[in-house]
């Protein structure tokens, strides 16, 4: 049986030198000590073995991993830090096992715990991308944040999602209902708004090069910007548009085709129309004092009632 031995037991020592004086010069080829444990210094840092193994305690389900695979695929990383060699945070506290104590979702952690593996975002079909995105931000795992907001996009209800340019392009098209909206400033270049529906509209300073608004209705709508800014509309084809009661002074319809419109009462005081297609346009009772006609085609076009009258226009050149 064997016997516990105290060191108030042990005999003195015959070398004639105390036990705390045995570190003396060491014989060469000898190991040499760890001089901290003398207590003549400050400890050593704490140099992470690779491929030690951890084990995490993440909502209550017990992950076990090695050092490397927290350290080396996300190095600035929440995880990687906690047991990095320098600048570590301090690990939390163990459970009574010694794992580590995580408070977060264990269901979204693993396939973090997985990427950090392997370097593949795989998860089963029942787990939100959302929570996993939480635990993406939450430890630090900037690789995988992009990924996962992807995925979040693409699950998103259409209703729910920023308009793209092509979106607008996309939405703002044919036969579309964009009654008394408020466009003022809007960049409708190339858009197709054929036979859509814009009565009402406030379309101050808008640009509309090259639109295509072919049969569309707009009935009342204000174009005119109080501070002097003209609307662009050069180019836009309105051929069987409507309109009529609309305020369109000082707006650019430089070469637009206006063949057939309606712009009964309309307000085109200043307004650019040189080399416009007027041919069949209906502009009874319109107001083109001071508007710019050069070049316009006027073939049959409807002239009744007009407010000014065509040859006393100021800008007949």
């Amino acid at each position: 049986m064997s016997k516990k031995v105290s060191t108030s037991d042990c005999p003195p020592s015959t070398s004639g030198y105390s036990s705390s004086s045995s570190s003396s010069k060491p014989t060469p080829g000898s190991p040499s000590k760890d001089v901290s444990a003398s207590g003549s210094g400050p400890p050593a840092p704490r140099v992470p073995t690779p491929y030690k193994w951890v084990s995490l305690n993440v909502g209550g389900k017990v992950f076990t991993t090695t050092l490397s695979t927290l350290l080396n695929k996300e190095p600035g990383s929440m995880l990687a830090r906690m047991f990095a060699q320098e600048d570590a945070m301090c690990p939390s506290d163990k459970d009574a096992e010694g794992a580590y104590l995580i408070d977060r979702s264990s269901q979204y952690f693993e396939p973090i715990l997985n990427y950090l593996r392997h370097g593949q975002l795989i998860f089963d079909g029942h787990l939100s991308p959302e929570g996993i995105l939480e635990e993406a931000k939450f430890f630090g795992i900037e690789g995988l944040i992009p990924q996962l907001e992807e995925l979040v996009r693409q699950q998103q209800p259409a209703e729910d999602l920023p308009l793209t340019r092509r979106d607008v392009i996309i939405r703002v098209s044919t036969r579309c209902n964009l009654s008394l909206a408020n466009l003022n400033y809007c960049c409708l270049e190339r858009a197709d708004l054929s036979f859509a529906n814009l009565e009402g509209a406030q379309l101050l300073s808008v640009k509309g090069l090259c639109a295509n608004m072919e049969g569309a209705n707009l009935q009342g709508c204000n174009f005119e910007d109080p501070t002097g800014v003209r609307s662009n509309l050069e180019g836009v084809n309105l051929k069987g548009a409507c309109l009529e009661n609309s305020n369109m002074a000082g707006v650019n319809l430089r070469v637009a085709n206006l063949r057939n419109a309606n712009l009964m009462n309309c307000n085109l005081r200043a307004a650019v129309l040189a080399g416009a297609d007027l041919e069949r346009c209906n502009l009874s009772g319109s107001d083109l004092q001071e508007a710019n006609l050069r070049g316009a085609n006027f073939k049959d076009a409807q002239l009744e009632l007009m407010l000014t009258p065509l040859h006393m226009s100021q800008a007949i050149r």
